[in-house]
């Protein structure tokens, strides 16, 4: 990761139950090379044999291997744990927070919002509900229509364990519970696409101990083994069960040379649809004043822009991939083909207001005139 860059802080929570834990253990398995710090009130949360030939590193920090991090922490020390997990030795990618005991989900989204720490940046914030238990979860915790309320993306798990008709009723319920346009990704056992929320990288690193991954893989090979299955011949090799739930999901590359008109591209961003789970890449603008290249991130309805210097020699583009779940892909590059700009130095500064609003400045750095 571009240490310039801050690192994305991600939100995740959910009631006791509803498997946001299983969420966490499956974004590590299937993390590729990213390297994630994870931030839990109990480290009984995690995959705890794993972590124990993984390796100590002090201080309530655990290596999982391969460059993960977890934490133990209570709501007071998490700006400290956020700030040692953010230091540069640890060249963590993205830090994924299981907010369960630290804190009411949107007082840690204040807080994360507000943080003027400039290593980080809120990432996000993702609700686990359980299909099964609905109803009852609802009737015992009337606080899930206000964490729903302020949710970036909500995923629906243990979708395996209720009917098609049953499932419906309750997407239509989210529907009106969270607030408007805010996706929602079925999943069973946890397993949603990590793309979803961070980037894997490539895994081209040995590190001289097994990895968080490769103890699940090996733990998944002793299963098959004790099954009986082959994994050899492919015999029972169950993809979406490990971990290929992208099949599950489009994905659709946008690349223009010509510049992005700012109002039309947040007016395409203001109406993108529920089943727009994700946009990632970077956007040439070219307006006076804002030539620099603004990399965007968004997860559900949370948008964030940060703007940066190109590379030297580096083409001035806009690269964009858009990862959702029944969308009309064709529709979608239309209506970004028409947010193109052909003659972006004549465009008005002020038509980058909008675009600001969504950019993380650090408290003592002015905006640009």
């Amino acid at each position: 990761m571009n240490s310039r860059q801050p690192i994305p802080v991600v939100v995740l929570t959910g009631f006791l139950g509803s498997g946001k834990t299983t969420v966490l253990n499956h974004l590590l398995a299937n993390r590729g090379g990213t390297r994630i710090g994870v931030v839990v009130n109990d480290f009984g949360s995690i995959e705890i044999d794993a972590m124990s030939v993984a390796g100590q590193v002090g201080d309530s920090m655990v290596s999982l291997g391969g460059g993960c991090l977890c934490c133990a922490v209570d709501g007071s020390e998490l700006d400290a744990y956020l700030e040692k997990l953010a230091a540069p030795v640890h060249r963590i990618d993205v830090i994924v927070i299981e907010a369960s005991g630290l804190a009411e989900p949107q007082e840690m989204v204040k807080m994360l919002m507000a943080n003027e720490n400039p290593a980080i940046r809120y990432g996000g914030m993702v609700q686990v509900v359980d299909a099964a238990e609905f109803d009852a979860t609802r009737a015992r915790h009337p606080e899930t229509e206000r964490h729903l309320a302020v949710a970036d993306l909500v995923v629906l798990n243990k979708t395996d364990r209720v009917d098609a008709a049953e499932r419906t009723r309750i997407e239509a319920a989210l529907g009106t519970l969270c607030g408007p346009g805010i996706p929602v990704v079925g999943a069973d056992h946890g397993r949603i696409d990590p793309e979803l929320l961070f980037d894997r990288r490539p895994w081209t690193e040995t590190r001289g101990q097994l990895s968080f991954e490769d103890l699940l893989a090996e733990a998944a090979h002793q299963a098959d083994e004790a099954d009986g299955t082959d994994p050899a011949d492919g015999a029972g090799h169950d993809h979406e069960r490990c971990g290929h739930v992208h099949a599950a999901y489009e994905s659709i590359e946008f690349v223009s040379e010509q510049a992005l008109h700012p109002r039309r591209f947040l007016d395409f961003l203001d109406r993108r649809p529920a089943g727009l789970y994700r946009i990632k890449g970077f956007v040439h603008f070219g307006v006076p004043g804002h030539e620099e290249r603004y990399e965007v991130h968004a997860v559900g309805r949370f948008l964030r822009f940060a703007p940066g210097p190109w590379g030297r020699g580096e083409t001035r583009l806009t690269q964009l991939v858009l990862i959702g779940s029944g969308t009309d892909g064709p529709a979608l590059l239309r209506e970004l083909e028409a947010c193109r700009e052909p003659a972006p130095r004549q465009v008005p500064p002020e038509s980058m207001w909008g675009v600001l609003r969504y950019v993380d400045r650090p408290a003592d750095t002015p905006a640009e005139d």
